[in-house]
């Protein structure tokens, strides 16, 4: 697989990368299954699908669990990306910027991860009761101390509440603070073919700045595959169940994104998907990104990883740029 460079540190990892949360965390309980998840993790490393997206608070800590049993035996074949900042409580999740806990976070998340170092540590959230450069400087040291090879942030945008003025412009705001205690190697937010908001001002600051850019939920939380039904329902601890773009009706009506998707991959052969088109959308928005699209089954992570040998012509891109946008708010 091809590989695209991550920050200014010119760390690498595979075109396509594995998000694990739906492996633990967020997605139906019912089908999670470790044995299943494992592999999975094994076959995206065979096709070189080498970045694992991970973060304490998946489970809570189930999924870093899970990826030390495959790191264990494969550290050499990852890129592995993990998060802090956020802890889960019964009803609840809060954010924790407190430099001694991102500290002992990290310790507990690589003695999980069954490794000595963290390729990437990304802050999750900002702790709104501590400034973010004091959470980043302890994140620094750590850096430092050689627990951690570089640091990441995670966007707040589409989903993260009310906002006034630009969709990223917090962000933004928080990267011109960090950037000046230690730089920023990559900001992970969400961007696929119906949100595409990162596209105005967020990704052109990472590529003006050599900040790779990890697109997180490229697939739309699954709708972009083409694999859901409207109305077909969704289980309690779904995300999905509660979210406004999966009503039966909203999905209903975005149908025609996924009609296109599928028109352009019926041009390039019977076997390519839609998921694979929408993937390919995203690879052509600029070389440091990298789609993480989840997955917890062999078959869907050997489609993605797939995704990064299409090639899409000029004509191809026009006409997805060319859907109709989304309907449905994140809100």
């Amino acid at each position: 697989m091809e590989r695209r460079t991550i920050g200014a540190g010119a760390l690498e990892a595979g075109a396509v990368g594995l998000g694990c949360m739906p492996m633990s965390w967020a997605y139906s309980g019912s089908r999670q299954r470790g044995d299943e998840s494992l592999r999975a993790v094994h076959r995206a490393l065979d096709a070189g699908s080498s970045l694992l997206d991970t973060a304490d608070m998946y489970g809570p800590f189930t999924n870093e669990l899970l990826l030390g049993r495959a790191l264990k035996e494969r550290r050499g074949d990852a890129f592995v990306s993990t998060k802090v900042g956020l802890l889960v409580g019964e009803q609840h999740i809060v954010a924790n910027g407190r430099p001694g806990y991102v500290k002992r976070a990290c310790d507990a998340s690589l003695r999980r991860l069954q490794t000595d170092v963290i390729d990437l540590y990304q802050l999750h959230r900002a702790d709104p009761e501590v400034p973010v450069e004091e959470t980043w400087g302890a994140m620094a040291e750590l850096v430092r101390a050689g627990k951690v090879r570089a640091l990441g942030l995670c966007a707040v945008g589409a989903r993260g509440g009310r906002r006034s003025g630009g969709l990223y412009d917090g962000t933004i705001r928080q990267l011109r603070r960090v950037q000046q205690v230690f730089p920023v190697s990559a900001v992970e937010a969400e961007l696929s073919v119906w949100s595409r908001e990162a596209l105005g001002a967020l990704l052109p600051w990472c590529e003006a700045r050599g900040v790779g850019f990890l697109a997180a939920m490229p697939l739309g939380n699954g709708f972009l595959t083409g694999t859901l039904t409207p109305g077909q329902g969704f289980e309690p601890d779904d995300m999905r169940a509660r979210h406004p773009r999966f009503t039966a009706e909203m999905m209903a009506a975005n149908q025609p994104i996924v009609a296109g998707l599928r028109r352009v991959a019926a041009r390039h052969g019977e076997a390519v998907t839609a998921a694979q088109v929408a993937l390919a959308w995203v690879l052509a928005q600029g070389r440091h990104v990298i789609p993480v699209p989840g997955a917890k089954r062999e078959r869907w992570v050997a489609e993605n990883a797939a995704a990064a040998g299409l090639r899409l012509t000029p004509q191809d891109l026009t006409e997805v740029a060319e859907l109709p946008g989304a309907q449905g708010s994140w809100e």
